[in-house]
């Protein structure tokens, strides 16, 4: 039997809560793997910067794979459309199916969201936004989970974007207000989230306080910039995977090398690198998005989705085979 689970069914079955402490567990896990993160990518000629990729999944500790088929379109709303395909990792068969946009929304946020926690400044409790989309919402919805968040500093290059978000946020209790430049959200905050298209850096090395952390989300494909290089070069940089941050990632794309990260966020999060050497040290978090994530993330979804009766069941007919066929 497989599970269909839609956007609205994953919304009953899943907590930001009970993902985050998914994801925490899964980048202590993928620490003891040996096989290495794989993303194929192919470019449409459908618009500007629209690409499909295949992401395939695994994870120590659990008994199953995703294959997640994704397609990024820029202007389109939302960017993110696709299927995750959550299959037994013993026989194959396919377990779910799975809204790509809502895995991969949550996946990339709340990731985000437990890097931001750990790196920030104990005493930040105002967050900068820099891209008022879904994943940056995700990313904060996660955050004020782990700490308190009492004020929201909101840019988007759409001003409409921007003030929907920040009337969202202002409902929900918090102060907000949106602001007109990048480099406005990075002086008024000492934690700041950034998730944009952007091919040009936003934030260079004098826009960003002392002693302030960065979740740089956006550069997590070839020629995608975030952030200037000397910024780059001067804080305690954090990645997720070495290997495609230099193939697909902030690394790469400002031309630095493995030895200029300080370490994986794995390592942070299992205590063996410290998050901080310095009160007034800059870190940046610049993830390029892990398959494993969408598996984590799917896996506890299946799960929950099982044990609440949530979802729709189906099954696959096939014809029987002659005996000559192939």
């Amino acid at each position: 039997m497989t599970v269909l689970l839609g956007a609205t069914e994953l919304q009953r079955v899943v907590t930001p809560q009970a993902m985050v402490r998914a994801l925490r567990q899964g980048f202590v896990a993928a620490l003891a793997t040996r096989t290495a993160p794989q993303r194929v990518r192919q470019s449409l000629p459908a618009s500007s910067g629209s690409i499909a990729v295949l992401l395939p999944g695994l994870l120590p500790g659990i008994p199953a794979y995703t294959v997640k088929v994704n397609a990024k379109f820029p202007g389109a709303d939302p960017a993110i459309s696709g299927i995750v395909c959550l299959h037994d990792l013993e026989t194959g068969e396919l377990l779910a199916l799975l809204d790509s946009a809502f895995v991969t929304a949550w996946r990339t946020g709340l990731s985000a969201a437990l890097a931001t926690d750990l790196l920030s400044p104990a005493g930040a409790r105002a967050v900068g936004i820099i891209g008022a989309g879904a994943q940056a919402d995700m990313t904060l919805r996660g955050l004020t989970r782990l700490r308190t968040v009492e004020r929201v500093v909101v840019h988007d290059a759409d001003d409409g974007r921007a003030h929907r978000m920040a009337e969202v946020w202002q409902r929900a209790g918090l102060a907000c207000q949106v602001v007109g430049s990048a480099r406005e959200v990075a002086q008024s905050c000492d934690s700041v989230v950034t998730a944009t298209w952007s091919r040009r850096p936003l934030l260079h090395l004098p826009d960003v306080r002392p002693g302030s952390h960065i979740t740089s989300l956006g550069a997590d494909e070839p020629g995608k910039v975030e952030l200037d290089t000397g910024l780059l070069r001067h804080a305690r940089l954090v990645v997720d995977d070495l290997d495609l941050a230099m193939t697909s990632g902030a690394l790469g794309s400002a031309g630095l090398r493995r030895e200029d990260a300080a370490a994986v966020l794995g390592r942070i999060i299992d205590g063996t690198v410290p998050a901080r050497t310095d009160a007034e040290q800059v870190t940046v978090y610049t993830p390029v998005g892990l398959p494993w994530q969408d598996l984590a993330l799917s896996w506890a979804a299946y799960q929950a989705a099982l044990r609440d009766g949530v979802g729709f069941g189906f099954r696959f007919h096939s014809q029987p085979k002659d005996e000559g066929d192939a």
